[in-house]
């Protein structure tokens, strides 16, 4: 990849009951916001448009297909082109997989607000990526969910 090219990825805000879909991201130092909660998705492959990404990466990692998504935002911050899709979770977290990431659950627009959710997993809070709790918090305000 040339110095030009910034990496994309497709980044799905999955949604149940007022709350939100996220993995906890393993505690490898090496990865980007480790230990952290985070969006399931990944990066764009070659050629690949970033909607079928955003759907690829949900089958890779939780096995989940969302009966839509639709774009939400598309963040570019000098390094990583992101674009978000957002959708309705239609099953129970139980009828997910883990195939990425060491805990998963939904998180409360509490939890959003205080940037801190509690894994039954690690046995302790963690933190909110920074850009997953600011996407987050545009999001409520987006679709005027602060409040619930």
């Amino acid at each position: 990849m040339n110095q030009q090219h910034k990496a994309e990825v497709a980044i799905a805000i999955l949604h149940q009951n007022g709350k939100f879909l996220m993995q906890l991201r393993d505690d490898i130092p090496t990865i980007i916001f480790p230990g952290h909660w985070a969006f399931f998705g990944g990066h764009i492959e070659p050629g690949e448009e970033p909607q079928a990404g955003v759907y690829r990466e949900l089958m890779e990692e939780i096995g989940y297909t969302p009966p839509q998504l639709a774009p939400f935002k598309r963040w570019d911050d000098g390094k990583v082109i992101r674009h978000f899709f957002h959708g309705p979770l239609t099953v129970g977290l139980d009828a997910l997989a883990l195939n990425e990431g060491q805990d998963k659950g939904l998180c409360t627009v509490e939890e959003i607000h205080r940037g801190l959710k509690y894994s039954p997993v690690t046995g302790d809070e963690r933190p909110l990526g920074e850009p997953h709790q600011q996407i987050l918090l545009s999001y409520l305000e987006t679709y005027n969910l602060l409040a619930q």
